[in-house]
């Protein structure tokens, strides 16, 4: 059948490109220096904006670091929302001298509506517009000293939205965790980077970003709420003509997954709020590609790209006209096969992802090589483990649950 030959040459230029560009990410970064951003004065006031919830272990390491900053700290503010917190988190926060605001609301459950209370707060109080610009973090977040002004230098070079290197805390502990934070240190050292150098726009991850006043009263405080709340707010600034940059010498540290049950509930979080992302966005993200010729947004509809329900459509319509005779059972066999060993050469092409990772970042991974070794071998497993977490974020009505931390 026609549509059936439509869907496969489809899904393979759609997944050639997919791999084509992130190959020639990771040479433009191996091969080109990186964007270095010039001293800039430290005069800007920025506010730091928090969403926890019951993480009264955790939230005094990031509280300490944000104190500790070589950026002056009567220059920043921090803003904590306790988010339907039971513990004494509010308590920790006000006793080291943060503005806290409580929130209690069981409906409305996830990070974007605590960042909307806080912001609409702020906004209501008059102070919203006291700040040039706020970042954004998570409660188990750690910063280098010199992150603020590191990132103070790049918001003064011209960007109105920036995103900073992801670390790890606990990359070592073992295979679900270090899978989770060499994903993330591929991000920031393969894509985020050569996005810079090639002039393009960034992906803003769930934490350690930050956007200017400018960017804050256009969205009127903060309005994004699906699933993936930071990937819904790089594609609409995408879609409003930003560039978002990334500042390779601010260094994150966050604490990742410990287990594959909250690993994967994690993931399919982020599946399904991917799929919600490309529902409201991917079509004027394809539009914008075409009308203005914009790479980025090339890129991101390759990012956004529902492989899996691809997949399981052609599947389905393959047994259907096999079932009515309009296709071969053998032709639609061969597919399958074919997808197969699709599969297998993804799991190798991971496995090689994962050791140039190690290898090009070996001074920022906090791991033995022997460690590091093993967990080159395991990450084919963690990556292969999003084929069924993708299948099941199609039929599940995934919602936000907090992660448990330790510090």
């Amino acid at each position: 059948m026609v549509l059936l030959t439509i869907l496969d040459i489809a899904m393979m230029i759609l997944g050639g490109a997919s791999v084509v560009y992130q190959a020639f990410y990771i040479i433009m970064s191996l091969f080109s220096k990186p964007v270095r951003f010039p001293d800039a004065p430290m005069d800007k006031r920025y506010a730091v904006l928090i969403s926890a919830r019951n993480e009264q272990d955790v939230i005094g390491n990031l509280i300490h670091c944000l104190h500790s900053q070589t950026y002056p700290s009567r220059l920043i503010d921090i803003w904590l929302v306790a988010d339907n917190c039971t513990d004494d988190t509010a308590k920790v926060a006000r006793d080291l001298g943060c503005h806290v605001v409580e929130r209690h609301n069981l409906e409305q459950i996830g990070k974007g509506y605590a960042l909307t209370y806080l912001l609409g707060h702020m906004i209501d109080t008059g102070v919203a517009d006291d700040y040039d610009a706020y970042f954004v973090f998570d409660a188990d977040n750690k910063l280098d000293p010199h992150y603020v002004e590191e990132m103070n230098k790049a918001f003064q070079s011209g960007f109105r939205i920036l995103t900073s290197y992801r670390n790890s805390v606990n990359l070592a502990d073992n295979w679900v965790s270090s899978g989770s934070a060499l994903w993330f240190i591929r991000e920031s050292r393969f894509l985020n980077n050569s996005r810079m150098i090639l002039g393009s726009s960034c992906h803003v991850g769930g934490t350690g970003f930050m956007f200017s006043r400018e960017v804050m009263k256009r969205n009127k405080g903060w309005k994004f709420h699906l699933l993936t709340e930071d990937l819904e707010f790089t594609m609409d600034s995408i879609l409003h003509g930003d560039r978002i940059g990334y500042c390779g010498t601010a260094v994150l540290y966050d604490e990742q997954p410990v287990t594959f049950r909250q690993s994967w509930r994690q993931r399919l979080r982020w599946s399904k709020g991917f799929l919600q992302v490309f529902r409201y966005y991917g079509m004027a993200l394809v539009k914008r590609a075409v009308r203005e010729r914009d790479f980025s947004s090339v890129d991101f509809t390759l990012l956004l790209c529902p492989f899996t329900l691809l997949g399981m459509i052609r599947i389905a319509l393959g047994l259907l006209f096999a079932a009515f005779g309009f296709v071969t059972w053998p032709s639609q066999l061969t597919s399958v096969s074919g997808w197969l060993s699709g599969i297998v050469t993804t799991v190798l092409t991971m496995m090689v992802i994962a050791a140039i990772t190690v290898v090009a970042e070996r001074d920022h991974i906090g791991a033995t090589n022997k460690e590091l070794f093993a967990y080159v071998l395991s990450f084919p497993i963690y990556m292969l483990s999003y084929v069924p977490i993708s299948f099941q974020a199609i039929f599940s009505k995934a919602q936000w649950k907090p992660i448990v931390h330790k510090g």
